[in-house]
């Protein structure tokens, strides 16, 4: 069995790390990425597991951070009709901020960047006024920002997280 070497970043609180993944970790990843809900009987069936030695395998994944088995929603259809890009550009610790703004409950994406800005979240607001309220007061708020330019979100073409593995 090949074997690849993984590096993680986990949430907030939980140490990064590194996990060794095998081609039966490989092969339930990417059938949960197809069908999240898939019993663990039928991932078992497909890559050649007991049921326990996949409930296993799919428990120690979760527990490192390796991967998340989540409902994906679309915020539109939820009533939230804002959902925007924004670049931030920071003065100091780039990392602090980031741990800053990943705490708003209304950013759920946020990732640290080389180029002309220094961060990128991913927001999604009730509307306009609540889109201002988060950048002015909040966001803009925060000592170390020093701007932002916000993209918002026209029309939603594609968002996929079945990737596959590597």
């Amino acid at each position: 069995m090949a074997r690849a070497r993984a590096t993680i970043s986990t949430t907030p609180g939980r140490p990064a790390g590194s996990v060794t993944l095998d081609d039966t970790d490989k092969a339930i990843i990417e059938a949960l990425q197809h069908d999240g809900r898939m019993p663990y009987t039928r991932v078992a069936e497909l890559i050649g597991l007991s049921e326990a030695a996949t409930r296993q395998r799919v428990q120690r994944l979760t527990e490192s951070g390796v991967m998340q088995v989540v409902a994906v929603t679309d915020p539109l259809s939820l009533g939230f009709r804002r959902m925007a890009m924004v670049g931030v550009r920071v003065e100091g610790d780039v990392r602090a901020v980031a741990e800053a703004v990943a705490e708003l409950p209304e950013v759920d994406y946020v990732v640290v960047v080389s180029g002309s800005f220094d961060l990128l979240l991913e927001i999604v607001c009730e509307d306009d006024a609540d889109l201002l309220r988060l950048l002015n007061d909040t966001l803009r708020a925060i000592p170390a920002v020093r701007s932002t330019e916000t993209f918002t979100y026209l029309h939603l073409e594609k968002q996929t997280y079945a990737w596959g593995t590597r």
